[in-house]
């Protein structure tokens, strides 16, 4: 039996769809960037029950109400985990029985895209789950035990959002709140809305790309003007959590979500060279300073005549 690795043409070739999330603060339009994305290819994973945005869209929805049915919905989409034992969520059986309720995955391939609406909320049901399992109660006083229903929930969050990453044939968004806090010194700072605190530090280290959607300002002659954009490098002037596996995108990019895609499927990413700055803005300058001081011609000192 050969070693199955995988050529740098068959990778290339193979279907791989955008993992991501986009963050933004509560009304700053993320669910109304189905608008943006076609129909008929895409899959509303509605958690909140706040489609008022989108009255009149006519794409198809799903509107799971139990962290069961998150998880179920999550290894319908996703298939089998061949790694898992049958015991466990998203393995071989679990995928059998879904499939025995729901029918056959494949009519899903009309999908292209899964927008989750929203994480902050798929965040609540798994806590909520969480607490009534036996992992949240103390065994020598049997009072609930809140550092065990934590620690459960961020397993529970990780193995879902991992599930959904590795369904490689789709592009799966996952949208939420991001919060603005300030530290013990008064510093700004933003963190996503998300039950625990182990999803929000794995999360990015999960998906493919981290959007904020923001709303900026710009100078318009004397009349200052507000709009809205996609924050998505990791440096930004701003602060807001973001980042860029792809190197397709500017720090800066048109809220919409459907030529976001097709520029990131586009392939048009800078070469390394150029998409990672390694030295600060000043370098150049501070190089070029020190290179004219060194070409400057010698000037003898002065000599002193006495008396004077």
């Amino acid at each position: 039996m050969a070693l199955p690795i995988i050529s740098a043409d068959q990778r290339l070739s193979e279907p791989r769809g955008i993992k991501g999330c986009i963050f933004g603060k509560s009304g700053i339009g993320k669910t109304s960037l189905l608008w943006t994305l076609p129909e008929e290819k895409t899959l509303f994973m509605d958690l909140e029950a706040g489609d008022l945005a989108i009255d009149g869209w006519g794409g198809d929805t799903l509107r799971p109400r139990t962290w069961k049915d998150c998880r179920d919905f999550a290894v319908f989409i996703g298939g089998a985990n061949p790694a898992l034992r049958d015991d466990q969520p998203y393995s071989q059986k679990h995928f059998e029985m879904v499939s025995e309720r729901y029918g056959s995955p494949s009519y899903l391939d009309e999908y292209d895209t899964v927008f989750v609406d929203s994480i902050t909320v798929a965040g609540r049901l798994c806590f909520q789950w969480c607490k009534g399992e036996p992992q949240a109660v103390s065994e020598r006083t049997g009072k609930p035990d809140m550092r065990g229903a934590y620690g459960l929930h961020g397993q529970e969050m990780i193995a879902w959002l991992t599930h959904l990453q590795h369904t490689r044939n789709k592009n799966i968004w996952f949208v939420g709140i991001l919060d603005e806090k300030a530290d013990d010194y008064k510093r700004r700072y933003y963190e996503p809305q998300i039950e625990g605190a182990k999803t929000g530090l794995e999360l990015p280290g999960i998906v493919d790309q981290v959007i904020t959607m923001a709303s900026l300002s710009a100078q318009d002659g004397e009349e200052t003007r507000a709009y809205r954009a996609f924050i998505c490098h990791t440096l930004n002037p701003h602060g807001y959590p973001a980042k860029d596996r792809s190197g397709c995108l500017e720090c800066e990019e048109e809220p919409h979500l459907g030529r976001l895609m097709k520029k990131i499927q586009s392939k048009a990413a800078k070469p390394a060279l150029q998409r990672l700055v390694y030295a600060c803005p000043d370098q150049t300058r501070l190089e070029q300073t020190s290179l004219e001081q060194t070409s400057l011609p010698e000037i003898a000192p002065q000599q002193t005549t006495a008396g004077e």
